[in-house]
């Protein structure tokens, strides 16, 4: 059995076209750390938005599909990690909100990300709450029949220029995960402010503070008090889309360095004639492939309707390992480039600052072995 269906591989093979062709010079024109609307607008017009939820041309977004979701992130990233990054950003923001919103939340909002003329976020982290997301302290207290919201969000992408943002608040004191909820709240929300943050990565992430945020009854996101539900089934259905974003920058990372290695002269012949360079390179593909099938493979168990144990352990897997591999790819191919890859605007110190984030958004390593190990010890207890 090959990796890829022939339908697959068509797909990953259109996605490239459309990203070499018309992505690539508009990311390249977008500013570091800022959201890029005309490439955001640019992959609603040419669908590839649409496909981040299993639709494709016309068809109307009604769910996801995992593995098209992965092909679909792996291929932007092995073409320009920034448009990936634009991509994963909308879908994480926006999904819940296909997922729990009510008929009148998704026509308002499910519309315009599809186009890409509507910038959704995520914003579950805060200070006090990253890894451990049921000790968030955000509160929604009680206002007649909506609530308002007090505290702080930190790390969340697309702030704060998002049009909508996709929050999770305390509505129950003390009651650990089981006292979240989840909104749907406009960027434009009187109260609702935030600044950018500088980081290591060049993402658009930001900080939002909530200072008596109104929200109404149909801005709600499923169910009082089961917003960690909704914030779960989002991250199953990404974390594997995470490990193919990293897996995409590795095989960048592994393109260039073939190519580098082949031509690059040294010791009268090619860098490739070294015995120590081609093990390296035997060992980086190895990794890389080994990454990719267990994307592939968690994606496939929740296209298949396996149980949530398996999905969830799966897709821990995947994440872990496809992110931990991709960060050990690209150093090692910029140490086979040499001082020229720590240049300012190579592709390798580009994709160097890049790769670092994955191992620790949408819950660190740490976590996924955590998340590992609970569901191998739940499979003993079964009977």
């Amino acid at each position: 059995m090959t990796v890829l269906t022939p339908r697959e591989q068509a797909y990953a093979d259109e996605v490239r076209k459309i990203a070499v062709s018309h992505l690539i010079p508009l990311a390249e024109k977008g500013i570091e750390g800022r959201v890029n609307r005309p490439l955001l607008a640019a992959m609603g017009e040419h669908g590839l938005l649409r496909g981040l939820f299993g639709g494709s041309g016309d068809q109307a977004p009604t769910g996801a599909a995992a593995l098209q979701l992965c092909l679909l992130r792996e291929t932007l990233a092995g073409v320009s990690a920034d448009a990936e990054t634009a991509l994963a950003l909308q879908g994480l923001g926006s999904y819940p909100i296909l997922q729990s919103g009510n008929p009148e939340t998704v026509e308002r909002w499910m519309g315009g990300v599809v186009r890409g003329t509507t910038v959704a976020a995520f914003a579950l982290t805060e200070p006090e709450a990253g890894s451990d997301a049921a000790a968030l302290s955000l509160r929604a207290d009680r206002d007649g029949d909506g609530w308002r919201l007090n505290g702080e969000k930190v790390w969340i992408s697309n702030a704060p220029e998002a049009d909508v943002y996709t929050v999770f608040a305390r509505t129950t004191l003390g009651a650990g995960a089981r006292g979240v909820t989840a909104f749907a709240i406009a960027g434009d929300t009187e109260g609702l402010s935030g600044e950018h943050l500088e980081l290591l990565s060049p993402h658009p992430i930001g900080r939002l503070r909530f200072d008596n945020v109104r929200v109404e009854p149909s801005n709600l996101l499923g169910e009082v008090d089961d917003g960690f539900r909704v914030a779960m089934r989002t991250l199953d259905l990404f974390r594997p889309s995470v490990g193919a974003f990293a897996v995409g920058m590795a095989q960048a990372a592994m393109d260039a360095t073939l190519e580098h290695v082949t031509t690059r002269q040294v010791y009268g012949g090619p860098l490739a004639a070294q015995q120590s360079v081609g093990h390296t390179l035997a060992d980086l593909a190895t990794r890389l492939q080994a990454a990719r099938l267990l994307v592939y493979t968690a994606a496939r168990a929740y296209d298949s309707g396996a149980s949530r144990s398996d999905i969830t352990k799966s897709a821990a897997m995947a994440k872990l390992f496809a992110t931990e591999a991709a960060q050990w790819i690209v150093d090692q191919c910029l140490q086979l480039h040499g001082a020229r890859a720590l240049e300012r605007g190579h592709l390798l110190e580009h994709l160097y600052r890049d790769v670092r984030a994955p191992r620790i958004y949408e819950g660190a390593s740490e976590v996924q072995r955590s998340i590992i190990a609970r569901e191998l010890f739940k499979d003993r207890e079964t009977p």
